[in-house]
């Protein structure tokens, strides 16, 4: 087996990347629940705050839990560095807040995710940051809306709640033309079936509540990238700010990344059996699933992605129907979360996109009639049936 971690397969990357074991020489990641630390002498601490030794300071600033997380994650997704944040929100606020400046001009895709159309619709402005919102999946679109000041592309590909796809090979290259960053949420690719890095993005940030817990436990979040980018646009704002991620958060999510391999592939064999049975149901409308070649951007997928994941989107043509639907669920838990072992499936216009105002949902093809399903690791056979007993209802 070589020594060099970046060597190793993917499976051997979750479940031994990044680990640090103490003198103890403990098997299971150590969690070092400690605010801050101690120092031998005046002169160590000294040289602590001067950076000159490279230890820790204040968990504020980083913890040796905390970066057996980063180091694994980043071993995982091909990164150089990893900077873990308390939540995914946290982390898109802090990816936007490095890299933009009063004056600064931002293209993002219209189907982003609700919270982060607040940021850039509301919270940005207040600071003097624009943003212009176009079809992610027409590459021209993205090209047309640039501006002298745009400094930051922001996709979500595939985008929540209808897996829109966006060109990230494509947006990348022509951000490198104008000297822009882009920046990726890849929650719902996951870093086993979508390596933005490598397609050309600058960053890729993570909601870890997701996939990498898996199971319902524990908020956390992760921005990825080259060392010298994550040191200039965000070593000062986490120092300062305190968008921490808790130890004991970041020993669960290590302890989420062992098994992130298997379930992710195990809920996507289920979702793209699942996908085809619902779009075969006479109550359906549309679905959406990126592995499907009735995707609107199947080719884009089938070029960047390895898998479909675990998320399909299906129209059920109104609201009531979707209602009836989901109340007719009785395996499948009726939640706004996502990318769990449990099987959940959400309404977004009323749940996750309702601070969007109609006009927005609209401009994304978001109408009431949308469920989002996100597959867990059920026995596919008693989803099917929960699912197709619910489509009968709705």
């Amino acid at each position: 087996m070589t020594d060099d971690p970046k060597d190793w397969e993917v499976a051997t990357r979750l479940v031994r990347g990044g680990t640090a074991r103490s003198p103890i020489g403990e098997i299971a990641e150590a969690l070092y629940l400690t605010q801050s630390f101690v120092y031998d002498t005046a002169e160590s601490a000294d040289a602590r705050f001067a950076g000159t030794d490279p230890g820790f300071i204040y968990t504020r600033y980083g913890n040796p839990t905390v970066q057996m997380f980063e180091h694994r994650l980043a071993l995982v997704e091909g990164a150089e560095g990893c900077r873990a944040t308390a939540s995914g929100m946290a982390a898109i606020h802090l990816a936007l807040t490095g890299l933009l400046r009063a004056g600064d001009h931002v293209v993002a895709g219209k189907a982003l995710f609700g919270s982060c159309r607040w940021i850039l619709n509301t919270w940005a402005p207040r600071f003097g940051i624009e943003t212009s919102f176009v079809d992610a999946g027409d590459t021209a679109a993205w090209q047309a809306a640039t501006r002298p000041n745009t400094k930051v592309f922001m996709i979500e590909s595939p985008a929540n709640p209808l897996l829109e796809i966006t060109d990230i090979a494509a947006v990348s290259a022509f951000a490198r033309e104008v000297g822009a960053k882009v920046v990726v949420d890849n929650v719902f690719a996951t870093p086993i079936f979508q390596k933005p890095l490598q397609l050309g993005a600058d960053l890729v940030v993570y909601s870890a509540t997701k996939h990498i817990d898996g199971q319902g436990r524990v908020l956390g979040g992760a921005v990825l990238g080259q060392n010298a980018l994550l040191d200039e646009a965000f070593r000062d704002f986490i120092r300062h700010t305190g968008p921490a991620l808790s130890p004991f958060n970041a020993w669960v999510l290590l302890n989420g990344l062992v098994t992130l391999d298997l379930r992710v592939r195990a809920a996507s064999a289920t979702a793209a059996s699942l996908a085809d049975r619902i779009a075969a149901h006479r109550k359906v409308k549309q679905v959406r699933y990126p592995s499907r070649a009735d995707h609107p951007q199947h080719e884009v997928a089938r070029r960047q992605m390895t898998g479909g994941g675990s998320l399909i989107a299906f129209d059920l043509g109104t609201r009531e129907a979707a209602f009836n639907f989901l109340n007719s669920l009785a395996v499948v838990d009726i939640s706004n979360n996502l990318g769990d072992a449990r099987s959940m499936a959400t309404h977004p216009t009323t749940t996750t996109h309702r601070s969007m105002t109609e006009e927005q949902r609209l401009e994304i093809g978001l109408t009431p009639g949308w469920v989002r399903l996100s597959v867990g690791l059920e026995g596919a056979g008693d989803l099917a049936r929960d699912i197709e007993t619910a489509l009968d209802k709705a």
